[in-house]
């Protein structure tokens, strides 16, 4: 996985584990980074487990291009793997004739319809904000664009854009900085939960929260008592418990005698 601090990937982990608890014919070995970032740390995790010559492995790649050299060496060496959540890059697996199978939700579908919820609030030339992920992933690609759907279609100014690395603490200082040569904007689209806690906090120590509208992706625990106030107006719920349990069962499959690839999508909510 990715960051164990992060929320999402808590309880992706909590899920996981669960579900090996009652499949005792699973060892399941859980790990991830310390941060969002680290990327090649992910990469060392992907090669220590081909060292160890595990049967299976379920990828939350941090990178979308850069796993895909430690995925496809574990594949060679008889591993299988499933890919989730963020898709590894599709035309370098190509290259090296590899089909993964993919489990995830349609993150830009997903935003999108967050987005709307936070444009539907908002006139026609209101000037916003969009608050990025790690622009190497493919989910914050695809979160960028279903926000970019949404903001096309009603007709809103985006101003600024910025990359927060999916950090609480850098949202807040990028956000800070936009905030300071946009003071008029009306909305902020961010792409997950940690950052709009982020651009929140600056919101509220600006006494602008609840003046400017803030959506999030990812439906993060720490985000509920901000949509119980109004302070975050949607988020949405992609299930990482469940969509681990699904990762999990796929490798299942594919140690089973399934063959490799094809796209599954999971379920996602809107939450408001």
């Amino acid at each position: 996985m990715k960051s164990l601090q992060a929320d999402f990937f808590q309880e992706m982990k909590r899920g996981a584990e669960a579900f090996a608890v009652s499949h005792p014919e699973i060892e399941l070995i859980s790990a991830g980074t310390a941060s969002q970032t680290e990327i090649e740390a992910q990469i060392e995790l992907v090669k220590n487990f081909i060292h160890e010559r595990v049967d299976a492995l379920v990828v939350v790649p941090i990178d979308s291009k850069a796993l895909v050299a430690p995925v496809v060496k574990a594949i060679k060496a008889g591993i299988k793997v499933v890919n989730i959540d963020i898709r590894l890059d599709e035309d370098m697996l190509h290259e090296e004739g590899v089909e993964l199978t993919y489990v995830g939700p349609d993150n830009e579908t997903a935003s999108r319809l967050v987005g709307d919820v936070l444009a539907d609030t908002l006139q026609k030339g209101d000037k916003v904000v969009l608050i990025e992920g790690l622009q190497v992933a493919e989910n914050a690609q695809q979160r960028r664009k279903g926000f970019m759907q949404s903001i096309e279609n009603h007709e809103l100014n985006l101003v600024a854009s910025g990359s927060a690395d999916w950090e609480t603490e850098k949202a807040a200082e990028v956000f800070a900085a936009l905030l300071a040569q946009h003071s008029d904007i009306k909305g902020v689209f961010c792409c997950n939960d940690a950052m709009a806690l982020g651009v929140i906090g600056v919101l509220k120590a600006s006494e602008k929260a609840g003046q400017v509208k803030v959506v999030g992706f990812d439906n993060d625990t720490s985000i509920k008592p901000l949509l119980a106030d109004g302070s975050l107006l949607a988020t949405v719920d992609a299930h990482a418990s469940q969509m681990a349990v699904q990762g999990i069962e796929y490798a299942m499959r594919l140690l089973g005698g399934m063959k490799g690839g094809g796209v599954y999508a999971t379920k996602f909510d809107l939450i408001k």
